[in-house]
């Protein structure tokens, strides 16, 4: 029920909301305020307080204001300086506003008072009602210890739940417009509701900023901790003199600002020393990040050598340091040509093919010399992990960049000279196949975008001048080979070993066994049957180490005897080094049936071979000896078959295979052999033996042969006519089709033997076959 309306002084209050039962007192300085609570005071004491909406409004009118206010009775009244007026007051009954007089003394409010309607609400809701508000009220004094013990206590005891709710709401430190509401909540139930929501969240609210703070604490805690440590570190390097004012993050950005490199670079290390800024010092990210900034500085982007222009000077370098190799000097001459040509012509890949010991790897070192070239050398010889080439991911423990990518870093530019060293040694296993991963670094059209998995930048290798060597093209995967420029080396004959052991090989050992000119020499002859008799190879690498062994015995000598030189002739090598360990197949003494000298292509050179054939009585079987392989077995066999298809014009009788055996023995048993190139020669050695002909004892021969006794070409001449000669063959039968590689091999090899270039089996058997 409302009471009648009523007319009474009032106050507007700024920030400020009573509630009923609450006792508190405000400071007044307007004029009317101060009017209306003389007034107040000289009537009944009851004034009516009603708050504003804004703090701020001097002359506020009804709908400046809120509409619900309290009625409350003026206790106490001070007079304070400047005209302020204190003034305690206790909360009696809420009161709505029905219109607001302001007349020129003070403000009057027409007012209609709100009156408790507690009977409506059944004793059981009052009680859950009323216990609620306790516990929820415990709840907050937990959460919030301000208000204290002996709050929390007085409103346990409170048994009237109006009472209650007023005091709970008077206690709780909370805005004007919070209490407002609860002062507008005209039910009981309405203001349980308002007062409950506003606890509930004042609890969560207290909780998230003690997770907050607990939060806060934690980092300046360790912020405090590791800021103390570090001026702790900064005194003791300071002590130490291993002052680092400028902290690593700092150093790398001035690095960056340095390097010469591309945008993309640049803002991939930003990045990444923003992210090393972030981490703390001693998590493991931060030395993989570190790391990583490290090898980006490290790398040559931009930065490139200038090439030597120099033709000449070039050319001089190369002959300087090697002898021979003229084909691999002539590619690098004309690449220097065509770069001072065009500016920037194209990198080649060179592969460089043939034996070991013929100077490979050395020639690539003198290249890099003659051009003015960084030089790196990357072995490949059993790598057989991809990740050996294009590098770890980051996210790997231990990871680090390929060997190209090292390479770069090594040469620290972007224009040496790499080589690639035994690349047919590279194998796979279930990590990748190290041929594929290379496919791209070797590609021209490719490779100036190649991406390392651990860089992750795509690096420029299209100025890396690339040389490759090899033993073999046949362990070389075909489109790793097609990507590449194949240079043969080729075996040194003796006169090339001679040039070369007299103006490099020498020199080199006597340096490195501290002998000085003068005090040590090698005769001509001396130096001929070293490479003769103490050395089979197709290179030098064990002549070196002859000469070598040569130089220490004389260095013992001269250190031991004091002998001032010490001479190496013809007569006393053989006393130094021991005897003679190879010695040449020299040609028969005389032309014999069923014996024919073939020419064969070995690792360390070229070698002759006597073939053997023995026709027994039989039952016409065949037989192979000497270890042979499918291949030679196979050329055996057609030239069996030759020989019986043309038996007629050899006179041969009709029943001659039925009733005889054949049996070719290729001597060197436990030697294995293989190839198409002896075919002609077996079929000569078997056509001999079953006519009963001889063969010429100073003739060789090399070519596979067809089941029509056509001749065919095979490969390795200069090696096989090498072989020839030292044996002292005078005439050698070579397939016609092999012409070209004959007019290429020197004169100086060719001299004294004659060549005969043959087709068909016929011509073969005209050379080599006595004339009766």
């Amino acid at each position: 029920m409302r009471e009648e309306q009523r007319k009474i002084p009032a106050v507007a209050l700024r920030g400020m909301t009573i509630l009923p039962g609450m006792v508190a007192h405000f400071d007044v300085s307007r004029e009317k305020s101060v009017k209306a609570v003389e007034n107040a005071m000289l009537q009944d004491q009851k004034i009516f307080l009603v708050t504003q909406r804004e703090a701020e409004q001097e002359e506020p009118k009804i709908e400046d204001l809120y509409s619900v206010g309290i009625i409350a009775i003026v206790k106490q009244v001070i007079k304070m300086q400047n005209n302020i007026v204190r003034v305690l007051v206790e909360g009696i009954e809420r009161a709505k506003i029905i219109d607001f007089s302001q007349y020129e003394e003070y403000l009057e409010a027409e007012i209609e008072v709100i009156s408790e309607q507690t009977e409506e609400l059944p004793v059981e809701v009052q009680e859950a009602m009323k216990r609620g508000l306790q516990e929820t009220f415990a709840r907050y004094c937990i959460a919030n210890p301000k208000p204290g013990k002996e709050l929390a206590k007085q409103i346990g005891e409170i048994k009237e739940l109006s009472k209650l709710l007023d005091y709970i709401a008077n206690n709780l430190p909370v805005g004007y417009e919070e209490k407002q509401k609860i002062l507008e909540a005209e039910t009981l139930e309405n203001r349980y509701e308002t007062l409950m929501l506003l606890l509930m969240n004042e609890i969560n609210v207290i909780q998230i900023k003690k997770e907050f703070q607990t939060k806060v604490k934690e980092k300046v805690d360790k912020n405090q901790k590791e800021y103390i440590l570090r001026e702790q570190m900064k005194l003791i390097r300071e002590e130490l003199g291993e002052d680092n004012t400028v902290s690593e993050a700092e150093h790398f950005l001035e690095e960056t600002k340095k390097l010469k490199a591309g945008k993309e670079v640049k803002e991939k290390l930003k990045k990444e020393i923003e992210r090393f800024k972030n981490i703390s010092p001693n998590s493991s990210e931060s030395g993989v990040i570190r790391g990583y900034i490290e090898t980006i500085l490290e790398l040559p982007w931009n930065k490139e050598s200038k090439d030597n222009k120099n033709l000449e000077e070039a050319e001089q370098i190369l002959n300087e340091d090697h002898y021979g190799m003229e084909k691999v000097k002539e590619r690098m001459l004309e690449f220097l040509a065509v770069r001072n040509l065009t500016q920037k012509g194209e990198s080649p890949i060179i592969c460089l093919v043939g034996p070991p010991g013929t100077g490979k790897t050395s020639i690539a070192k003198s290249v890099a010399r003659a051009l003015d070239k960084k030089y790196v050398r990357i072995s490949l010889g059993g790598v057989r992990d991809e990740a050996e080439i294009r590098g770890h991911r980051k996210t790997y423990v231990g990871a680090m960049p390929g060997r190209i990518a090292n390479g770069l870093k090594y040469a620290g530019v972007k224009n040496p000279l790499m080589l690639l060293d035994e690349i047919d040694k590279i194998s796979s296993d279930y990590k990748g196949d190290t041929a594929s991963a290379l496919l791209e670094v070797l590609d021209s059209e490719q490779n100036n975008k190649f991406r390392d998995h651990y860089v992750e930048l795509p690096l420029d290798l299209s100025e890396v001048l690339f040389i490759a060597t090899a033993n073999d093209l046949q362990g070389i995967p075909r489109p790793l080979l097609d990507r590449m420029e194949v240079i043969e080396v080729s075996s040194y004959t003796e006169n090339e070993k001679c040039h070369i052991a007299k103006e490099h090989l020498i020199a080199k050992q006597m340096k490195k066994n501290g002998l000085k000119e003068g005090e040590f020499s090698i005769s001509d002859r001396a130096l001929e049957k070293l490479i003769r008799a103490y050395t089979r190879e197709a290179g030098v690498r064990n002549l070196e180490r002859k000469v070598g062994e040569l130089c220490r015995k004389a260095a013992k000598e001269i250190y031991t005897k004091e002998k001032k030189t010490v001479k190496i002739t013809e007569n006393n090598i053989e006393k130094i080094l021991g005897k003679e360990k190879y010695s040449y197949d020299l040609i028969n003494e005389t032309d014999e049936v069923g014996i024919v000298r073939g020419l064969a292509w070995t690792s360390v050179g070229g070698d002759t071979l006597e073939i053997e054939v023995n026709i027994m009585p039989g039952k016409g079987e065949f037989q192979l000896t000497g270890q042979l392989g499918d291949v030679m077995k196979e050329s055996a066999q057609a030239g069996i078959s030759y020989i019986r298809s043309v038996s007629e014009q050899y006179d041969i009788d009709k029943e001659f295979f039925k009733e005889h055996d054949i049996h070719i023995h290729i001597p060197e048993g436990a030697v294995p052999k293989d190839g198409p190139s002896a075919g002609i020669t077996m079929a000569t050695a078997m056509l001999s033996a079953i006519t009963k002909r001889k063969v010429r004892k100073d003739v060789a021969m090399t070519g596979e042969i067809t089941l029509r006794g056509r001749v065919l070409p095979i490969g390795g001449l200069k090696e096989k006519i090498l072989a020839a000669k030292n044996a002292g063959i005078k005439t050698i039968c070579v397939p016609k089709k092999n012409e070209p590689d004959i007019q290429e091999i020197s004169k100086e090899i060719k001299q004294g033997l004659e060549i005969v270039f043959v087709e068909k089996m016929e011509q073969v058997i005209e050379v080599a076959f006595v004339k009766e």
